[in-house]
């Protein structure tokens, strides 16, 4: 089975793929490396199985990239884990946080 994990490389995202990969699935990783945290550790979660899963760098936003990565690639399941995460900064900035969380669910169904 070959699953694409949205949001993979952050920390639940990579522990996922790990176990993913483990449990002998074809996985894919696509995740936007924002800056909500440092982009580097959402690189290094990721650092032991980027030879194995490849990496998708697209913003669910973008409806665009999106298709064209289906249109490129087949995959049997999605898991999708990404987000924009905390209270405090989606109260600051509710667009962001609602374009990213809703929009970018919508792009991906």
């Amino acid at each position: 089975m070959r699953i694409l994990v949205t949001g993979g490389a952050g920390f639940i995202g990579s522990h996922l793929v790990e176990k993913l990969l483990t449990l002998g699935n074809g996985v894919a990783i696509l995740d936007d490396f924002n800056d909500f945290y440092d982009p580097q550790i959402k690189r290094a979660n990721i650092a032991a199985v980027k030879n194995d899963a490849p990496v998708f760098q697209i913003d669910l936003r973008d409806n665009n990239a999106v298709r064209d990565l289906f249109h490129r690639e087949k995959f049997d399941a999605i898991a999708h884990l990404a987000a924009r995460a905390g209270v405090r900064p989606s109260i600051a900035q509710p667009q962001l946080y609602y374009d990213a969380n809703v929009t970018g669910t919508l792009h991906l169904l």
